[in-house]
């Protein structure tokens, strides 16, 4: 993996291991919630995605502690997910998300995984 992924793995890491002791979010909730200012719209919609995206696939996701240099098959989905938005590969990122999400989230999904990616400007 390019060094630039890892360190966005690792943020996504960090947020996850906050998400563990949080109470699950509705996904439609949780996109309304979002927060619009740049300082803190990377870390709501990671946030957001990571507490609901066990709720949508109907199975443990898993992630790392940051650093870790093993990568779990989520942490592969979502990396190869948000490489796919910044590459423009729309048919890549439109195929990744329904091969895991049920169809009546994908939409939710994908502006989560959307607004991580914008506001992950150093990759």
């Amino acid at each position: 993996m390019a060094a630039q992924w890892r360190d966005v793995l690792n943020a996504l890491r960090v947020i996850a291991l906050e998400c563990r002791v949080a109470a699950q979010m509705d996904l439609f909730k949780a996109c309304a919630l979002l927060s619009t200012q740049p300082e803190t719209a990377r870390d709501a919609h990671a946030r957001a995605l990571i507490k609901c995206l066990r709720q949508v696939t109907s199975r443990t996701t898993t992630f790392f502690r940051p650093g870790t240099e093993e990568i779990s098959f989520d942490e592969a989905w979502l990396v190869q997910a948000l490489s796919a938005i910044k590459r423009g590969d729309g048919d890549s990122f439109s195929f990744l998300v329904r091969s895991r999400v049920p169809r009546e989230h994908q939409r939710h999904i994908a502006f989560l995984i959307k607004g991580i990616s914008e506001q992950f400007s150093q990759v």
